[in-house]
């Protein structure tokens, strides 16, 4: 072989062997960049798209919400959004809420009455950044400005799983953040207490609240039964009858305003005389409630919102109430509004210990209803919060109303 042969064989392998050198270079940084920027595989991650093998690897999990959708998110999540009546108040109830960075314009409002006990406990929720309006009407600009890792999203009761879903991806899309949506629940019934106990686990796995999850679930449930072990034998023939007017629904209303599934008479094992008009809020008849005439009416104080006192005012000057055997009798007491931006189920179960101690005041001789209420309000909300609650409505809760 020539030298000049040689010296151009030469040139040309060691050309080759540096292209190779820069090729497989470049490949490591970008897998090395890849690795350090995790905006690079956001998107992946926030539509569920990794799979359980690859997530648990890269220090991620995949849970499915409430609504069937599989999202995955960090293992360790710090910073979280609420979006939707009442999800706020359950990651209180689940000792989450420092994993907050932004709120929406219901928890940023100065209300001159505030009927939730989770904000009396906890005021510094209002000072943080605004995420976008009331009831899920989310700004993702904003939220993209507070940089949570995943935004939790509640649904009210009746609003359709399909549509929630939808709303939950559209949300996701925008903003490549995971979002991890349920439905509120509530405790009227079997089906809706079910979804209320699961959303309440699917929360908790996000912000790795389990065990909270499990104490909030399981003390529920003993309340429910301690109050029920208390009436379950009253004869059929002893059971009271009662109706809760003045109940507060998107504001204060009047008497004719009421739940006909009102937890605390179900739970008491008092008769309802609004059964009959179904499991939502209604608004009745007066002749109705004339006809039906209650032994015991029971008031929401946040009835004396409207002008001349609402419901109390109806019943001190309608001549058409004043017939009422409860009104004649002095049998008109006041339990603390428990709707407000959704149910406040720590006054639900307040109210319902109140109930039992007026009408069967033997089975509840143990309880002072105040210290019960201020006992719930710390398990839940971390404060005895029953005398700020009450003092908004002149402290007329837990008490004989004088007409």
């Amino acid at each position: 072989m020539k030298l000049g042969h040689s010296n151009k064989l030469n040139k040309i392998i060691l050309i080759g062997i540096l292209i190779a050198a820069l090729v497989m270079t470049s490949g490591c940084t970008d897998k090395s960049a890849s690795n350090k920027n995790p905006e690079v595989s956001a998107p992946a991650e926030a539509s569920g798209a990794v799979d359980a093998d690859k997530a648990a690897e890269s220090g991620m999990i995949t849970l499915t919400d409430g609504f069937g959708r599989e999202v995955t998110i960090p293992e360790n999540v710090e910073r979280v959004v609420c979006s939707g009546a009442g999800c706020l108040r359950y990651l209180v109830y689940l000792q989450a809420q420092d994993h907050i960075v932004g709120v929406d314009s219901m928890e940023k409002k100065e209300n001159e009455i505030e009927g939730r006990p989770y904000v009396h406990a906890n005021p510094q929720l209002k000072e943080y950044p605004l995420i976008g309006e009331a009831r899920g009407e989310d700004d993702p600009e904003k939220i993209l400005e507070v940089n949570p890792q995943v935004i939790l999203k509640s649904s009210m009761i009746g609003q359709a799983s399909s549509s929630t879903a939808t709303d939950a991806d559209a949300l996701q899309e925008k903003t490549v953040i995971p979002v991890v949506s349920f439905p509120y629940g509530s405790l009227n019934n079997e089906e809706q207490k079910t979804e209320m106990y699961s959303s309440l686990r699917i929360m908790g796995e996000a912000v790795r609240k389990q065990e909270r999850a499990e104490e909030v679930i399981s003390y529920i449930e003993a309340t429910m039964q301690d109050l029920e072990n208390r009436t379950a034998d009253i004869p059929e023939s002893e059971r009271k009858t009662v109706y809760v007017g003045g109940v507060s629904m998107a504001g204060a209303h009047g008497i004719i305003s009421t739940e006909p599934a009102y937890a605390p008479f179900l739970w008491v094992n008092a008769k309802n005389v609004a059964a009959g008009m179904g499991t939502e809020h209604a608004d009745i008849a007066k002749e109705a409630l004339v006809d039906w005439d209650p032994d015991y009416i029971f008031i929401d104080v946040g009835t004396l919102q409207l002008g001349n006192e609402g419901a109390i005012g109806e019943l001190k000057n309608d001549t058409s109430l004043a017939g009422l055997s409860a009104v004649k009798n002095g049998r008109v007491y006041g339990v603390i509004p428990y709707n407000f931006y959704s149910t406040n189920y720590e006054s639900v179960l307040a109210n319902a210990y109140f109930v039992g101690k007026v009408l069967y005041p033997d089975r509840f001789e143990d309880i002072d209803p105040e210290a019960k209420a201020d006992e719930i309000y710390t398990f839940f909300v971390g404060k005895p919060v029953f005398s700020d609650l009450n003092g908004q409505y002149n402290n007329m809760g837990f008490k004989q109303i004088p007409l």
